[in-house]
């Protein structure tokens, strides 16, 4: 695979979406960049397939943009070799062939009829089974039919949700190194996931958002290792101050805080120059399945 220069970034600025009086994605912003794997994280409900619907415009923003190398994705010149998108592992004619799924697919987009058999190749589908009906498949070998169809255009960008659902421990590694070794080329690759261990090892960057909004964003170290537990008699106070400082605080129980973005001198400086006092202050290389259920924490469910 030869190394492509990306001019492919995907920007979700500002983006609103409801739907009646219930607000699923409130006032959300992030960049994914190209050469890294982004992983996609949030609670179910959290408002990630929305906000990849309204990226690939299947659905429409009350309010923001999301565009992808600057456009939007109706005026991508061809889409289907710009993105590769993995959202509906069902999304099939139960009585086509998997090769016979493909073989559409790629004349109604242009492709050349090669990439059909070299993309069945990839995802790791054999010549026996894509001449299987795709109603007796499995849901691992949908998830490889869906991926198939994701890379007929070899595509610089790959938007992928729950990819792994299905897949069995090697469907899993061949899947991960796929991903890195696109993101290696140069790719922009964004993985929604629910597999946290999985991702903790697939991931570069990561977004996690709760309730339709930002939570953190940061590399998978600055987000497991590079985090800290504090204990604070005012933790809403203290999550301004670190806020401002340019630090993402999450109040996780009580008088707890989870914080990134700040090391602990920092974070003791900042509470210093507020004239708040620090109970506890202590690394947090939690793991990101720790970090993660401690960031989207239901108020509910804080304190318990």
């Amino acid at each position: 695979m030869t190394a492509r220069s990306n001019d492919h970034p995907l920007k979700v600025d500002g983006l609103t979406k409801r739907y009646g009086n219930r607000t699923v994605i409130d006032n959300l912003t992030f960049t994914v960049e190209p050469g890294k794997v982004t992983g996609f994280l949030g609670p179910n409900g959290s408002g990630k397939s929305t906000t990849m619907k309204v990226l690939l415009d299947l659905a429409s923003a009350d309010h923001g943009t999301t565009t992808i190398g600057g456009r939007r994705y109706r005026d991508l010149p061809n889409p289907a070799s710009t993105v590769g998108v993995v959202l509906e592992p069902n999304a099939f004619h139960p009585g086509r062939t998997g090769r016979d799924h493909l073989c559409i697919i790629a004349q109604a987009t242009g492709q050349p009829r090669r990439r059909v058999d070299e993309s069945l190749s990839i995802a790791g589908l054999d010549p026996d089974a894509a001449k299987r009906r795709v109603g007796t498949y499995s849901l691992g070998m949908k998830q490889r039919l869906s991926l198939a169809a994701a890379l007929l255009g070899d595509p610089p960008v790959l938007v992928l949700d729950e990819p792994a659902n299905g897949l069995d421990p090697q469907g899993i590694r061949d899947l991960r190194d796929l991903l890195r070794a696109r993101a290696a080329n140069g790719d922009t690759v964004l993985v929604s996931s629910h597999l946290l261990t999985e991702v903790q090892h697939l991931v570069d960057d990561v977004i996690v958002i709760a309730d339709g909004r930002l939570v953190t964003t940061g590399t998978i170290d600055e987000l497991t290792g590079k985090s800290a537990h504090v204990r604070t008699p005012c933790p809403a106070r203290l999550a301004e101050l670190l806020l401002a400082a340019g630090a993402t605080a999450q109040q996780t129980a009580g008088d707890r805080l989870v914080v990134t973005g700040l090391d602990l001198d920092k974070i003791g400086d900042t509470a210093h120059r507020g004239g708040l006092a620090i109970h506890e202050l202590a690394p947090n290389a939690g793991s990101l399945e720790d970090v993660f259920l401690a960031l989207t924490a239901q108020p509910s469910q804080k304190g318990n």
